[in-house]
């Protein structure tokens, strides 16, 4: 019979699906995560609010979705599309297309929030912010400060960062929401 000695770092891997601790080691970077995605999740919960209500922010209260105002189509018809990418965005300038903005502003920001869902909300909000920056590249915008990077890069990044670090597991739902449908796309 052969005895190995076992490093006391070393983890025995069970069944299941798989949490947060087994990928990032330090206890201060899943605080870090967890921030970083409630944080990105407000913005995105603020967004659908504004624009849903009318704060005064980005959306005037005349402009504001309850009161008839047009979110997606707002969006589309203020920036410059041009190019062979326009005629793709016609497509959203109606109220499907608003529906399926304000879908997607409350589902990836509830999602980021909670800590369930994040492969999802990476999914769904990195198609978001991509669609948005192809709308308005920042290379065709007069006095862009960088000509390829814009807020929807780096707003992309984050909010596939949660899902590629299962930062769900830390001050959110996704430990429990992993117990019902493990590793799947859904986690």
């Amino acid at each position: 019979m052969t005895t190995t000695a076992s490093s006391p770092t070393a983890t025995t891997r069970t069944a299941g699906p798989t949490l947060q601790p087994e990928l990032v080691t330090r206890p201060f970077a899943r605080y870090v995560l967890a921030l970083a995605r409630i944080v990105t999740g407000l913005y995105f919960l603020w967004a659908f609010v504004d624009k849903l209500i009318g704060l005064g922010f980005s959306t005037p209260s005349a402009n504001a979705w309850i009161n008839g105002g047009t979110p997606a189509q707002g969006y589309i018809g203020n920036v410059a599309v041009n190019g062979p990418i326009g005629p793709f965005f016609g497509l959203f300038n109606n109220p499907f297309g608003d529906v399926l903005f304000m879908t997607a502003l409350l589902g990836i920001g509830v999602a980021l929030v909670s800590g369930a869902g994040l492969k999802v909300a990476a999914v769904s909000g990195a198609l978001l912010l991509l669609f948005m920056y192809l709308a308005s590249p920042p290379w065709a915008l007069e006095g862009a400060t960088n000509p390829l990077i814009d807020s929807h890069v780096l707003e992309g990044f984050l909010v596939i960062l949660p899902a590629l670090t299962l930062a769900g597991d830390t001050w959110g739902l996704g430990r429990w929401w992993s117990t019902v449908v493990g590793d799947s796309w859904l986690r």
